[in-house]
C-alpha cells in the first residue's frame, strides 16, 4: 500500500475506554480514511498508531485530532508521511525467543543480528511471562536461512532459544502433534526404572544414553537392554507406570491443543503397558510403541515385533496424519533423541525437546527450558489465552458438578 499523503498519528497516555472510538470518530467526521490502525497497551499505558489519508485540508485533520487528544487525556502527534516512500516488506518471518530468564542484552544481541542480516523488526508482542518470558517478533526483508543461521548461533550464546517460522497462514493450521514419550511427555526413562528393580540400572542407563546420543543402533541397544529384565515380575510395570510423573506443562500443552481442536499423537521407543494409561489420561488419538513379552507373570527378555526405531517412529507419523487427515506439513512432531531424528525432520515443524545433539540437529527449533507447554508460544498461543481457556473450562465443570 501506497501511505504517500498520508498523516501518521500517534497516541501515548493513560488508556481508558472510548479512547480509539472517540479518535476513529473525529476522524469520520473530517472526511478522513483509515488506512492502518495498531494498538499497544503495556501496564494500563496505551500507544496507539493510526495512519490515515486526510479528506479536508490537512491543517484541520491534524488540529481537530489534538484537540480530541486534550479532551481525552492524552498525547497526539501528528506526522506527514509525504516524504515517505513506501518500502518493500519481501518474505515475512515471526521470531519467537523463550528465556528463563530472558535478559535485556540477549533481546540486544538477537535483534541487532536481525538488522546485520536485512531484516527489519514490524511488531514485537508479548507471549507469555510464566513459566518463562517470551515474545514474538514478526520479522520483514530478511531471508529465512539467514535468520535462522544468525539468530541459532547468537540463541547458544545467550542461553535462550529462538524459532524462525513463516509468517503465514499455517502457522495456527499445524493440526496434529506427535509426541516422543520417555524425557519429553513423561521424566525420565521407563527402562531405566525397570532396570533398578531387576538390579541393571548403571548397565541399561549407560545404553540408553548411547541410543539416544546416536551412538548406538538402537533397535539392537533395545533389545539388550530388554535381555536384561528377563525373569522380572511383571508387576513392576504397573509400579513403574505409578512412579512416572508428566514433563512439567504436559497437561497444559496437551489440554490446550485438545481444546484448540487439535489431534495428538505418542510415538515411543518405550513400551505399551506404558503408553495406554499415558493415552487415557492425557486424550491421545494415535499411539505406537514396543510390546513386552510377558509369559506366566514374568517378563521373558524379549519384545513381541518390531521395534519402533527411528524409522518407524518417522513411517507412523506418516501413517497417524494421514489416518487424521492431516497433511504433513500441519504436523508437529515432538522429541529429545537420535531415535526421534527422522521424525522431527519429516514434520511440518519439528521441536527438539531438551534434547540430544542429533535431535537438535534434525529440528527446526529447540525448547531447552525444563516447560513443555513452552511448546504452545511456539504456535503463537499465548499465556493469557491458556488462562482464560483453563478458567473458562474450571467454570463449566463446577456448574456440570452443581447440576448434577
Amino acid at each position: 500500500m501506497d501511505d504517500t499523503g498520508a498523516l501518521l498519528i500517534t497516541v501515548t497516555g493513560l488508556d481508558r475506554p472510548g479512547l480509539t472510538a472517540s479518535l476513529c470518530e473525529t476522524l469520520d467526521a473530517q472526511g478522513a480514511r483509515l488506512l492502518d490502525l495498531e494498538q499497544v497497551v503495556i501496564r494500563d499505558r496505551l500507544l496507539l498508531g493510526l495512519l490515515a489519508s486526510p479528506g479536508v485540508e490537512v491543517e484541520a485533520l491534524r488540529a481537530a485530532v489534538i484537540a480530541t487528544g486534550e479532551e481525552l487525556g492524552v498525547e497526539v502527534t501528528v506526522e506527514s508521511m509525504a516524504a515517505r516512500r513506501p518500502r518493500t516488506i519481501g518474505p515475512r518471518h515471526y521470531v519467537t525467543v523463550l528465556g528463563q530468564p530472558l535478559r535485556p542484552s540477549a533481546l540486544a544481541a538477537l535483534t541487532g543480528r536481525i538488522a546485520e542480516v536485512g531484516g527489519n523488526i514490524d511488531r514485537i508482542t508479548r507471549l507469555s511471562r510464566y513459566p518463562v518470558l517470551s515474545f514474538e517478533m514478526l520479522v520483514s526483508r530478511a531471508e529465512a536461512d539467514a535468520l535462522r543461521i544468525c539468530l541459532s548461533d547468537e540463541a547458544s550464546r545467550q542461553g535462550v532459544d529462538v524459532a524462525v517460522q513463516p509468517a503465514d497462514l499455517y502457522r495456527r493450521a499445524k493440526r496434529l502433534v506427535c509426541f516422543d514419550v520417555d524425557s519429553t511427555l513423561v521424566q525420565g526413562e521407563a527402562i531405566e526404572q525397570l532396570a533398578a528393580r531387576a538390579g541393571c540400572s548403571e548397565q541399561v542407563a549407560a545404553a540408553t544414553s548411547a541410543a539416544m546420543a546416536g551412538e548406538a543402533d538402537f533397535a539392537g541397544s533395545l533389545h539388550d537392554r530388554v535381555a536384561l529384565l528377563e525373569g522380572l515380575p511383571a508387576s513392576a510395570l504397573d509400579e513403574v507406570r505409578a512412579e512416572l510423573q508428566l514433563m512439567p506443562g504436559a497437561r497444559t500443552l496437551t489440554r490446550t491443543l485438545k481444546r484448540l481442536g487439535f489431534q495428538l499423537a505418542v510415538v515411543s521407543g518405550g513400551f505399551t503397558a506404558i503408553t495406554d494409561e499415558l493415552c487415557e489420561r492425557l486424550d491421545i488419538d494415535f499411539a505406537a510403541a514396543n510390546t513386552l513379552e510377558v509369559v506366566d507373570g514374568h517378563l521373558t527378555g524379549r519384545v513381541v515385533g518390531p521395534v519402533v526405531d527411528r524409522e518407524a517412529k518417522a513411517s507412523f507419523l506418516e501413517r497417524f496424519a494421514a489416518d487424521a487427515g492431516v497433511p504433513l506439513s500441519q504436523t508437529v512432531a515432538v522429541g529429545d533423541g537420535a531415535n526421534d531424528a527422522d521424525m522431527l525432520r519429516r514434520a511440518g515443524l519439528g521441536i527438539a525437546f531438551n534434547a540430544k545433539a542429533p535431535a537438535r540437529e534434525a529440528a527446526d527449533t529447540a525448547i531447552s527450558v525444563p516447560y513443555l507447554d513452552a511448546l504452545l508460544f511456539l504456535l503463537g498461543i499465548t499465556r493469557e489465552e491458556i488462562d482464560e481457556a483453563d478458567a473458562a473450562q474450571d467454570a463449566t465443570d463446577a456448574a456440570s458438578s452443581r447440576g448434577r
